[in-house]
C-alpha cells in the first residue's frame, strides 16, 4: 500500500504529533515543536480538506516558558488531556519538569486549565476511558535495574484529580504497572496507548517493536498483562496506536518510517513504507501517530530524530500529515 499526502501543515509546526478528533468532527493536532526552541506548544484544528488553523496554544510551563505538548485525549466533559513533555530534549534543566493538563475548551480556544499531575520526566501518550485518563511515561530513569536496562510505565489519574506530585519511581501511588525495554541500541519505553474494543488497554513498547495487553480489574487494577503483538520483520518500534472501526489495530513504526496494521486474528503486517524524505508526495516522514479520521487512516509526521536505528536523517519543513486506506 502507498502512504499518500493528507496535508501540507502551515509553517508554525514544526514537529506534529499526537490527535484527536473533536465533536464537530474536525481533527485535532498537536504540536510540541521541538524543532524550533523559539516556537512554544500548540494545538491545532484541521477540517476534512485538510485546512489547519491554530486553535489555542497550550498554557506554558512557569519555570520554562514553553509548552511541549504530544499525547491528547479528550473526556467525556468536554476537556482536553494534554501530555506537557518538557524533558523530551533530556536537557538537564528540563528533566522532571513535565505535566499532565487538563484545558477546559470552547470555540475560541482555553476556558480554564488545571494541572492533573506535575514533576514527571516524559508524559508521552494520554488516553480516556470512565472517568479515568491513562498516560504513558517513557522514561523512568529512577527505577534503578541492575542491568541497567531502562524501565518506563503508565499511569492512571481521575478525571477530577489536581495536582499531583510524580516521583517517576515505584513509590508513586498512581502508577499502574510497568515495562522494561530490553533492546541494547534502543532504550526507549512506554509509548503508544490505545483501548481495544474488547475494553482491554495495549500499550506500546517502542524500543521493543511490542503491543502489550493490559486487563484491569473492577477496582481499576492490573488484572491481566501479556504479550499482544511482536514481529520483528514486519514491526520495529511501537509509537502512536489507533483503531479502525472493523477491529485492525494501526501503529505508527517511528524508527522505520513505517505503519504496521494488526488484523483482528493477530496477524502483524507492514502496510506501508517510506525512504528518508521530505514527505510532501505523502510518504511516511517519520509517523508519529495514526487515527481513523474521515474514514481513513491519517497519520502525523514528526520527521525530527536520527539515529543508526532510524530510517530518518534530517528536520525538513514544511512538515505534513499522510493517509493510507483503512481496512
Amino acid at each position: 500500500m502507498k502512504s499518500q499526502l493528507f496535508c501540507i501543515l502551515p509553517p508554525g509546526i514544526h514537529t506534529p504529533d499526537g490527535m484527536e478528533t473533536d465533536r464537530e468532527g474536525n481533527l485535532i493536532l498537536s504540536c510540541p515543536n521541538f524543532a524550533d526552541e523559539k516556537t512554544s506548544g500548540a494545538i491545532y484544528k484541521i477540517t476534512k480538506e485538510g485546512k489547519a488553523t491554530k486553535w489555542f496554544d497550550v498554557p506554558v510551563h512557569p519555570e520554562t516558558g514553553a509548552a511541549r505538548n504530544m499525547g491528547i485525549a479528550f473526556d467525556d466533559r468536554e476537556g482536553l488531556f494534554i501530555c506537557d513533555n518538557q524533558g523530551w530534549s533530556e536537557k538537564p534543566e528540563l528533566l522532571f519538569k513535565g505535566r499532565l493538563l487538563r484545558v477546559q475548551t470552547g470555540a475560541g480556544g482555553i476556558v480554564s486549565y488545571k494541572v492533573t499531575a506535575y514533576g514527571m520526566e516524559h508524559p508521552n501518550g494520554v488516553r480516556y476511558k470512565d472517568g479515568y485518563v491513562y498516560v504513558t511515561q517513557s522514561y523512568m530513569h529512577p527505577v534503578k535495574r541492575q542491568d541497567g536496562l531502562l524501565t518506563s510505565g503508565v499511569y492512571r489519574f481521575s478525571v477530577d484529580d489536581e495536582n499531583i506530585e510524580i516521583h517517576n519511581d515505584l513509590s508513586d501511588k498512581n502508577l499502574l504497572c510497568t515495562f522494561v525495554t530490553r533492546n541494547p541500541l534502543c532504550q526507549y519505553g512506554c509509548d503508544g496507548i490505545v483501548f481495544a474494543p474488547d475494553g482491554s488497554l495495549l500499550v506500546g513498547n517502542f524500543g521493543d517493536g511490542e503491543v502489550w495487553r493490559i486487563v484491569l480489574d473492577g477496582d481499576g487494577k492490573v488484572k491481566e498483562k501479556s504479550l499482544f503483538a511482536k514481529n520483528e520483520k514486519e514491526l520495529q518500534s511501537t509509537d502512536g496506536m489507533c483503531f479502525d472501526p472493523a477491529g485492525n489495530l494501526y501503529i505508527a513504526d517511528f524508527s522505520a518510517n513505517a505503519l504496521c496494521r494488526v488484523s483482528p486474528d493477530g496477524r502483524v503486517e507492514r502496510i506501508a513504507s517510506s525512504p528518508d524524505t521530505d514527505g510532501l508526495h505523502g510518504e511516511l516522514n517519520q509517523p508519529g501517530e495514526p487515527i481513523c479520521f474521515d474514514g481513513k487512516i491519517v497519520v502525523s509526521c514528526f520527521n525530527l530524530v536520527t539515529g543508526p536505528d532510524k530510517v530518518n536523517k534530517s528536520h525538513t519543513m514544511p512538515c505534513t500529515l499522510a493517509f493510507c486506506a483503512a481496512g
